[in-house]
Order: structure tokens, then C-alpha cells, then sequence
């Protein structure tokens, strides 16, 4: 259950309506990094961990803030809206033929479809979309998405902040850049707290550790003779796990195995040499064709009987 407050977190005011940054910032409600994803995430997040106490509590306490941002950022855009842009743009463009002839730069979907009002779409009106989000049910992977998120969204805001003269637009977001700063390092903290709390064994997950080719986890190829990555910290001394670095320069395949597949069915019309021999039905796409033939088959008996 949520409790909605009848204030926003931090207050919206812009200086005066511009429809054209509106649709910039259109990219922070419902861009790939923006606050609908980190909120949704978040939340799924939260409803999925298996943690009750101060895990389960942190995440929720988290994307109950975002849901807060995401309102903050819809009743800026509403405002930056207001009189556009139909009287503000055409006032505008007949003042300044340069300025006509870049009128694209606003949104249009903001008369046609929300009626002067914010959308859950990114800057180009791409609808926002469920598969942004990262919700694994392990901490660990999911805080370190959280992370990357963060850092995302701190930049674009970044980008955006220094796309407006606007004071009360700027005041507003360097809010949001502050938030940002604290949510990543809460997230950083959390999988400390992890590693604190004896969740997992290693630094980095040990699901299946036992079956990994132990050499592989701690070996850096490099197939480039010329490469400087073996200066690195990444290819020198001790891993995160404690073992032993080794760099290869010069990295040679593993295995005498080509990259070529089976010889193809017959059915399928693929381009072929013929020097592995002849495809058959029991190849993939050998049993597709089969599969097919049945139902064809099988509808035509369905039709004479």
C-alpha cells in the first residue's frame, strides 16, 4: 500500500512555458534511464526481494522517492507546457523565420495526444518500455544494475541541466542530480551491507563457482600484439577473488573447432557446399520442415474425411 502526500518532494516552478525543452526532458521521465524505469525497477525489486527487515525496506523506500521524482518531473513538464505550444511557438516563429524553421524541435504529441501535458515517453515519443528494468531476485546483480542506472540517469540530467537558462528548471534539477549522487552510493553501500551480512561468499556471485573453469576466472586474453591492456590493474596481480592475474598477450584460439554448422536440410534451400555430407529431417530445421509436412498432413486428412 502507498500513502500519497498532496506535496511535491521538491518544488517544479519554471521561470516561463518552452515547449522545445519540454520535450527534452521528456528523456527523464520515460527514457531507458529515466525516473519511470528507476522507479519501476525499483519497485519490482522491492516486491520481489526475499530479505523482510532492512533490505526489503531500503529498495522500497527508494522507489517510493522515485515515484515522488517522476511527479516532480510531469508537473514541470505540465508547466513548461502551459500556452504551448501553439501560442507560444507561433508567436515565436513570427518573430524569427530562423526559429519557424526548426519548430520540429517540439514535441507535437503534447497537443495531439496528451492534451498539452506530459507523456510516459523518452524525447523522440518512444513509448517507455517494461524491458528497461532489472529485477533478478539477487541483491547482489540487482544493486549493481542500480548502480549503472543511477549513474545514467545523473548524467543525462547533467546533459539536460545545461540545455536551459530556466532558474526554477535548474533549481529543480539540481535536486534531482543531488538524489541521484546519494542513490548510487546507497546502492554501493548495499552490496558492502552484503558482503557485511555473509549473503554470498566472494565479492562477486558464487552460483556455480565449483563448475567454472577455475583458469578462465582469473585469465585476461589479449589478441591484439600491439595491445597496452596488460598495464592494467585488471591484468596484474590479485582478482577480486583473491587469485593470481595472468595476462596472455597474443591470445591464440583454445580449440581446433571451426565455426560451421551442420549441413543443412534440403528442404530449407540453403546455400551449400555439400562437403559435410547430406542434412537431414532431424536437423533443426530438418524437423520443422517435417513438423509441417505432418500438419499440412494432417489438415488435409482433416478435409477429405
Amino acid at each position: 500500500m502507498f500513502k500519497h502526500v498532496d506535496y511535491l518532494q521538491f518544488q517544479a516552478r519554471p521561470e516561463k512555458p518552452d515547449a522545445f525543452f519540454a520535450a527534452k526532458l521528456q528523456e527523464l521521465i520515460g527514457g531507458q534511464y529515466g525516473e519511470m524505469t528507476v522507479m519501476m525497477q525499483y519497485l519490482w525489486q522491492g516486491w520481489s526481494c526475499r530479505v523482510p527487515g532492512k533490505y526489503k525496506d531500503m529498495i522500497m523506500d527508494i522507489a517510493t522517492e522515485e515515484i515522488g521524482h517522476v511527479e516532480m518531473l510531469t508537473t514541470m513538464l505540465a508547466r513548461l507546457l502551459e500556452a504551448g505550444p501553439n501560442e507560444t511557438t507561433e508567436k515565436a516563429a513570427a518573430a524569427n523565420p530562423v526559429l519557424a524553421a526548426v519548430l520540429g524541435g517540439q514535441n507535437p504529441q503534447h497537443a495531439i495526444v496528451a492534451g498539452g501535458g506530459p507523456m510516459p515517453t523518452n524525447s523522440q515519443g518512444v513509448p517507455w518500455n517494461g524491458g528497461y528494468i532489472v529485477a533478478s531476485g539477487n541483491l547482489l546483480a540487482d544493486f549493481r544494475s542500480n548502480v549503472a542506472a543511477e549513474a545514467q540517469s545523473r548524467l543525462q540530467t547533467s546533459r539536460i541541466y545545461n540545455m536551459t537558462d530556466d532558474t526554477g528548471v535548474k533549481d529543480m534539477l539540481q535536486f534531482n542530480l543531488a538524489r541521484d549522487t546519494y542513490h548510487q552510493q546507497q546502492w554501493l553501500l548495499g552490496i558492502e551491507q552484503l558482503l557485511d551480512d555473509g549473503f554470498i561468499d566472494a565479492p562477486i556471485e558464487n552460483s556455480n563457482m565449483a563448475e567454472e573453469k577455475a583458469e578462465q576466472r582469473r585469465t585476461f586474453y589479449s589478441f591484439d600484439p600491439e595491445s597496452t591492456a596488460g598495464e592494467g590493474r585488471w591484468a596484474n596481480g590479485h582478482s577480486l577473488l583473491g587469485e593470481e592475474l595472468v595476462y596472455v598477450p597474443d591470445a591464440q584460439p583454445l580449440t581446433d573447432d571451426k565455426p560451421i554448422g551442420p549441413a543443412p536440410d534440403p528442404k530449407l534451400f540453403v546455400t551449400y557446399a555439400g562437403d559435410m555430407g547430406k542434412g537431414t529431417p532431424g536437423t533443426a530445421g530438418g524437423a520443422y520442415a517435417s513438423g509441417m509436412k505432418n500438419v499440412a498432413k494432417k489438415v488435409k486428412d482433416a478435409l477429405d474425411g
